[in-house]
């Protein structure tokens, strides 16, 4: 089975590679960018077919090790 793990910066933590890129983006004349926040994505193959079993052990790793749960959000979507 596959999932998906989405880390995101909470709001109104500060973002400076996330602006940096934006500055980068209007650099290259890409034009209508408003603003970038930047996060990180974990796309993880698991054995076993329990959907409830891989999303708590997947956020039980985001809570550990993959997200920072002071400062980041986290998202867990589990495929097929």
């Amino acid at each position: 089975m596959k999932a998906r793990v989405t880390v995101t910066l909470k709001t109104g933590v500060l973002d400076p590679q996330g602006k940096a890129i934006e500055g980068a983006l209007k650099s290259l004349g890409i034009d209508g960018v408003g603003s970038v926040r930047q996060g990180k994505v974990f796309d993880i193959e698991l054995d076993g077919s329990d959907k409830t079993a891989a999303e708590a052990a997947l956020k039980a790793a985001c809570e550990k090790l993959l997200a920072n749960t002071v400062i980041e959000n986290y998202r867990v979507e589990i495929g097929a």
